[in-house]
């Protein structure tokens, strides 16, 4: 690989430069990407450059617009168009040379290498596969990425990227930083939209770091982090901010800092001191294709002439503008080319083709060479070890051991192929799509033996006859027969063989069947006919059998009678049984169906059925959740909340769960529930108690929870007044960081904004890690993005409850923040909310703070294990910060996003400590200090000395995240 110039752009500064200015007047300097392995080709594209303009496509006649009309396979063929370059095929919209490729899609062949690599565009980016599952929508390119010498001091890099094809764009992938103490932003080209940011520092010793436990993948701490690009993005500028460690004049100091873009990197610590990477630690880059010449699918139907999608596609809207096309019923074919997803039948097979391997018979229209085979649906693969191999690309693959005409395979799933005889990686996979049948079966890998039913197309018999080129029963005596997901072929009665193949129905001689007739035998061509049958019998013409004489027949009727007579009075009484078993559950059947209508169950089924649902989930039976709690006994109780009864449940599948069962007394109770699947539905993160489903069922309707095992912030700090709390003051920080970011992706990441309206220590929740689990919905409340505030009948706990949420009905974001600072204070205390002080009288926890706080006493009222591991300045900040979220009026308290980056801010100092590591943060003023003067810069501050925020790397992160909003 021949080494790539860079252009690297410097800036001096700590905060978020406009990228349009400061651009244009940077310094240039130029540095040199060393060679790597075989395939990974690093490009220099995470830089300033654009693809240059080029002049539009056309395809074989083209629109005003200079877009292309929609070709054929045939004109693209005839247009002399490469379909492959080197190892990687192409498909249409991607082509190389005039004619062959719609705008936004062009590519280049480099004939230059052995192999020639196929280049996205004009730039350098090597494309390593084009699918050709779904016409081209993904595709896959080599991992690039530069290095960065960066100065002493605190070195400030900005650069810019965007895709050198309108027509791809990132998705999914990872964009990786290794290098000691840098901290890396990435943003929406020409916006300071954060994107994602992390944080990678070296805390280990040289020697240490090699060892396996920092190493496998990035973590922060051992020298690699990463930001994974999740949603669709065609551009984007980054910023790159170093600062020296402890380690500044000894050669822990890594000059050098390499950034990578990779669908997946398995780090390494060696590369760290190496001049790259290794490329075999890299996988491919994800690409999307999208059609951008028009906003969405409906704007391109009003654009015919333009629209991309044939006339059997159909049309899917990109997030970001544009839209892509695929072909209806997941059948593989191109939907960019006219008649791309129809699916051709050759049924005139070439005269010589293996029709057996070991003792499995090959029969048309399945086949293994070319021309052996109806369709590539048909394809099939054998091995060295000649094994009958069935690809269900990208899916599964499949060992083949009986082939039927009557429209199923015999197979055993190769990932349960252990034996001696394991099976060599195919050399040649066929990219086909296979119509089948596969039932629920299918899946079940622990059987040796499963049955996949198979169909020659998904057609009716009618509309297969309509093409004689193409109908698959050619043979004579042959018929078509509909099935369920299309149509086969059978030989008519009388008849055998192959009805696939040319005169391949013949006569079965029945006179050759032994015991088929006792007399003489007459076959004839679809029938046969028997005479003189031996004693006792005589010959049924109507039936073409011999038959029983009348008196053996009226003996043989006469036992029948009488047994039947026996087993009739048995059955009466084994069907009362029954029946009356049937009744029994058919009441109980009416009563669950009302309970479930009582429960609002179609509400909930569309709801859970929601294609916009983050979390799909089950409806469970009242019998699962039954057998999972024995029947709700006591001893299963966890805890009894506001809202219902949770109890410790196992499923059958051995996972253990919470349930919760309603305390349903009126219809708002019901209302709550449907609210707590309605909320839930619609969140999925790390610090949120997930939802595995709900039952319908009962009386009362149930809830399904992951099964948390450490019980509530509350009992850890309340439960035992006698002995000491066992959190650690970096525990409680912890704690409260991961409750608000919770909170604050509840407020401002989700989709639809969401306010908790209960947010108090015992509805967070600890799991095996001591993580916090912020769970009970019941009665939180969501609003469109354009509302601030919702007005509604007060609802809470007393001494968590905001004071201005209470006397105006007024509910907003910020009464949240008031009650989350209730739980700031019980971690400095170890209080209730609601305590007995000295004298004996009920008092408020937040009051109490408050007047210690403004009397200075904070040290006296501080749980005595904080003032022994926690220093001066951290409890100031904490306190601080605790007084701003209790401000009587909610327009003066921080928003929880505010209050997660404080809270990662102060962590972070902790952390740096603890590791003895100087600190970058002396011109960081309070971010949240009574005096606020000048938001923008401590904003900008805090964020550039925290430890990233990654978890918040979506596009709701708008720029709040870089201006913060008092």
């Amino acid at each position: 690989m021949q080494p790539l110039n860079l252009i690297t752009t410097t800036h001096r500064s700590s905060t978020l430069p406009n990228t349009d200015t400061q651009t244009r007047s940077s310094q240039i300097t130029h540095t040199t990407m060393p060679s790597t392995g075989i395939l990974v080709r690093i490009c220099a594209v995470l830089v300033c450059l654009v693809a240059v303009p080029r002049a539009p496509a056309v395809v074989h006649g083209a629109t005003a617009s200079g877009l292309p009309r929609i070709p054929s396979n045939a004109s693209l063929a005839l247009a002399h168009c490469p379909s492959r370059c080197g190892d990687v095929k192409i498909s249409y919209p991607f082509g190389i040379g005039q004619g062959c490729f719609r705008r936004g899609f062009e590519l280049t062949c480099d004939n230059t290498t052995s192999p020639p690599r196929l280049l996205l565009g004009n730039s350098t980016i090597q494309m390593t596969a084009i699918s050709r599952y779904d016409g081209g929508n993904t595709a896959r390119a080599s991992p690039f990425g530069f290095n960065i010498t960066m100065n002493r001091g605190m070195d400030t890099y900005i650069k810019t990227w965007e895709t050198p094809a309108k027509g791809v764009m990132l998705r999914g992938n990872y964009l990786y930083v290794v290098g000691c103490n840098v901290d890396l932003y990435v943003f929406r080209y020409n916006t300071t939209i954060l994107f994602g940011a992390c944080t990678s520092t070296c805390v280990y010793s040289r020697e240490t770091m090699k060892d396996s436990d920092v190493e496998g993948y990035c973590r922060g701490n051992n020298g690699c982090c990463s930001i994974w690009l999740r949603q669709g993005l065609q551009s984007f500028w980054l910023k790159l901010v170093r600062h020296d460690g402890a380690g500044a004049e000894t050669d822990e100091v890594l000059p050098t800092v390499k950034v990578i873009l990779s669908e997946y990197y398995n780090f390494y610590t060696n590369d760290l001191y190496s001049s790259w990477v290794n490329s075999s630690n890299l996988e491919d880059v994800y690409l999307q294709t999208v059609i951008t010449d028009q906003p969405s699918c409906e704007s391109g139907r009003l654009n015919k002439d333009s629209y991309a999608c044939n006339n059997e596609s159909n049309c899917e809207d990109r997030v970001y503008g544009g839209y892509s096309c695929f072909c209806p019923n997941y059948r593989h074919g191109n939907p960019y080319v006219a008649n791309g997803c129809m699916e051709a039948y050759n049924p005139r097979p070439r005269g010589t083709c293996t029709r057996s391997c070991g003792n499995i018979t090959i029969p048309f229209p399945f086949g293994i060479e070319e021309g052996c085979f109806a369709n590539e649906i048909f394809r099939l693969n054998q091995t060295s070890s000649n094994v009958i191999i069935l690809d269900r690309p990208p899916y599964a693959q499949y060992r083949v051991t009986d082939i039927s005409l009557d429209g199923f395979l015999a197979v055993s799933n190769m990932l349960n192929d252990t034996g001696s005889n394991n099976m060599e990686r195919l050399v040649h996979t066929a990219t086909v799509y296979y119509i089948m049948d596969l039932t629920d079966d299918i899946f079940d890998f622990s059987q040796e033996e499963i049955k996949i039913n198979w169909v020659v197309a998904n057609l009716t018999c009618e509309q297969a006859r309509l093409s004689d080129a193409t109908y698959a029963c050619v043979s004579n005596n042959s018929y078509c027969l509909d099935v369920k997901l299309g149509y086969l072929c059978r030989c008519s009665n009388g008849f055998q063989g192959n009805p696939y193949l040319q005169n391949s129905c013949t006569d079965i001689d029945e006179c050759a069947i032994p015991n088929k007739c006792n007399g003489t035998c007459h076959n004839f061509e679809g029938g046969f006919n028997c005479t003189r049958c031996s004693h006792g019998k005589v010959y049924d013409p109507t039936k073409y059998k011999c038959v029983m004489s009348a008196k053996q027949h009226n003996l043989i009727i006469g036992i029948a009678i009488g047994v039947a007579c026996g087993l009739g009075s048995i059955s009466l009484a084994v069907s009362a049984i029954v029946l009356t078993s049937k009744w029994k559950k058919g009441i109980q059947r009416r009563i669950r169906r009302e309970y479930f209508k009582k429960n609002q169950g179609l509400l909930l089924e569309q709801l859970i059925s929601n294609e916009n649902t983050t979390n799909k989930m089950k409806i469970f039976s009242l019998e699962e959740l039954e057998e999972a709690t024995n029947n709700f006994d006591a001893t299963r109780v966890l805890g009894c909340g506001g809202h219902g009864t949770v109890y410790k449940g196992i499923l059958s599948d051995q996972c253990v769960v919470a349930i919760k069962k309603s305390k349903i007394v009126e219809q708002t109770e019901i209302d709550q529930f449907i609210n707590e699947v309605a909320i839930l539905s619609q969140i999925i993160h790390r610090n949120v108690v997930k939802l595995f489903g709900c039952c319908l069922e009962d009386e009362v309707p149930l809830l399904v929870y992951e099964f948390i095992s450490n019980g509530t912030l509350c009992d850890l700090l309340h439960k035992d007044t006698t002995t000491k709390c066992l959190l650690s003051w970096d525990d409680r920080i912890r704690i409260a960081m991961e409750a608000a970011g919770a909170l604050a992706y509840l407020h401002s990441a989700a989709e639809i904004p969401i306010f908790h309206r209960d947010v108090k220590s015992s509805n967070i929740l600890l799991d095996d890690n001591f993580t916090a689990k912020v769970s009970d919905f019941g009665a939180s409340r969501s609003l469109s993005i354009d509302e601030t505030h919702v007005v509604t009948i007060v609802q809470g706990t007393f001494g968590y409850l905001d004071p201005e949420y209470y006397h105006t009905g007024e509910l907003t974001e910020k009464s949240d923040v008031y009650s989350f600072g209730v739980i700031l204070v019980e971690l400095l205390t170890t209080k209730k909310p609601i305590f007995i002080n000295n004298l004996g009288v009920k008092e408020n926890l937040s009051h109490f703070f408050i007047e210690g706080l403004q009397e200075g006493a904070l040290m006296e009222i501080m749980d005595s294990r904080i003032m022994e591991e926690a220093d001066q300045e951290e409890i100031n900040d904490i306190a601080s910060l605790t007084e701003a979220c209790l401000r009587s009026k909610g327009g003066q308290r921080p928003t929880m996003k505010e209050v997660e980056m404080r809270l990662q801010f102060l962590r972070s100092k902790m952390l740096r400590k603890a590791q003895n590591l100087p600190r970058n943060d002396e011109d960081i003023e309070p971010l949240l200090g009574p005096n606020s003067g000048n938001l923008h810069a401590r904003t900008n501050a805090a964020h550039m000395t925290s430890q990233g925020v990654s978890g918040y790397s979506l596009e709701h992160e708008f720029e709040s995240s870089i201006y913060l909003p008092r």
